[in-house]
């Protein structure tokens, strides 16, 4: 990330340490900028703590830049930051590892959000009661004016990061949002998406650390303007959610040592992996099943019904070792892959016996139609997924201690 070195006059000697710092990230806003900070100053001065408006300039190629500095010409808590770059990510990144401000807000430049949900969205923090602060659209009490389309996409959003992290929190993406400053220095360094993932990415972080979230419902009317791709928005938050799921699942993220400097250390601290596990193995099972149905049924049509399985349970048990190998348990390199396959194979002699053995009941009680027989042995496999989880997790991806080399 690159930016300009310029820094209004006054920046510099402003010095003294506020308690709020609320960013306001703008691309091209020259029509709505002014306007909206001023309304910004005006409610923050009905507050009883000190702040400062720093507006976060990401590259704009209009306008907005000299109203920016217009701005911060004629108030000397106005201040700017000019990006060379664009995302909104990027931009509290850079203010907000830079603050020393206690509590850092941001909110979006259209102030869809009323700024009435302010203060009881910065006073938890304030008081040391919670460790992030996020408006939501979502919850009860909130007073939302968009199209059903939004609607039907923020709450799809939400409910896959539900499904999939584990997420508790109820709106990943409003932009009305607060955090304590010392915890945006730790989690922040943890945080690499620079755009509109950046919400997302830093909630999951800090929730998955034990920290407190705390949700203000608000009213929130829909900017009817607004330049966000969304189809594009929605591809980058997919893969996102799959990078965040992989860091979480293979302990790459050190959420557990946030929490422990911070000394919010808890039962929830570093939590999610095994759920993150569960939820992986359990996608690429339903995957393997399917797939282990439908080659049984074209194997079975060339030979005998226990071939057909053999055949088809051993193809989908090499392929789920793998997949499971790299995407559910984290494990990256050629190192130890082959013992992997064989302690992976191991356990697909238990499930061939598990497979057979139903599927030779079934053939001992009489002679079943080839629906009975694919809906018996898919139960099974069943079963048997659910056993080579465990047999996975404690056996043959696990994590052994090293050796201490013994010096002579």
């Amino acid at each position: 990330m690159t930016a300009e070195p310029w820094d209004p006059p006054g920046a510099a000697a402003d010095t003294a340490t506020t308690t709020l710092e609320v960013v306001i990230p703008v691309f091209n806003e020259e029509r709505d900028l002014a306007a909206s900070v001023l309304r910004v100053r005006r409610y923050l001065a009905t507050l009883p703590w000190t702040f400062r408006v720093t507006i976060a300039d990401n590259a704009s190629t209009d306008g907005t830049a000299v109203i920016a500095r217009r701005l911060a010409h004629a108030h000397d808590d106005v201040h700017v930051v000019h990006l060379a770059e664009k995302g909104r990510g990027r931009a509290l990144k850079r203010v907000w590892s830079r603050s020393d401000s206690d509590v850092l807000v941001y909110m979006d430049v259209d102030l869809s959000t009323d700024l009435n949900a302010l203060l009881p969205l910065v006073a938890p923090l304030i008081s040391g009661h919670s460790d992030l602060a996020i408006g939501t659209r979502l919850g009860r009490g909130s007073r939302v004016e968009r199209g059903p389309k939004r609607e039907l996409i923020s709450r799809g959003y939400n409910l896959l990061l539900r499904g999939t992290l584990r997420a508790r929190f109820s709106d990943a993406q409003c932009g009305f949002k607060a955090i304590r400053g010392d915890v945006a220095r730790e989690v922040l360094p943890l945080v690499e998406d620079d755009a509109w993932f950046f919400d997302t990415e830093l909630l999951v972080l800090a929730e998955r650390a034990g920290l407190r979230i705390h949700e203000v419902p608000v009213d929130w009317v829909d900017d009817p303007d607004s330049s966000v791709d969304i189809v594009r928005t929605a591809l980058a938050d997919v893969r996102g959610i799959v990078r965040v799921g992989r860091g979480l699942v293979s302990g790459r993220l050190p959420v557990s040592d946030v929490a422990e400097r911070l000394g919010r250390a808890s039962a929830d601290a570093g939590g999610g992996r095994l759920g993150l596990q569960v939820a992986m193995f359990a996608l690429v099972g339903v995957a393997s099943t399917v797939a282990y149905a439908v080659l049984f049924l074209l194997l079975s049509t060339r030979t005998s019904s226990f071939t057909a399985n053999l055949l088809a349970l051993l193809l989908t048990a090499v392929a789920n070792t793998a997949v499971n190998r790299r995407l559910t348990f984290g494990v990256r390199g050629r190192a130890g892959a082959w013992g992997h396959q064989l302690r992976g194979l191991i356990v697909f002699a238990v499930g061939l016996g598990v497979t057979t053995g139903s599927l030779w009941l079934l053939h001992a009680s009489g002679s079943p139609s080839r629906g009975v027989e694919v809906a018996v042995l898919t139960v099974a496999n069943l079963v048997v997924t659910v056993l080579r989880f465990v047999a996975m997790r404690a056996w043959v991806f696990a994590r052994r201690p090293r050796r201490p080399v013994e010096v002579s």
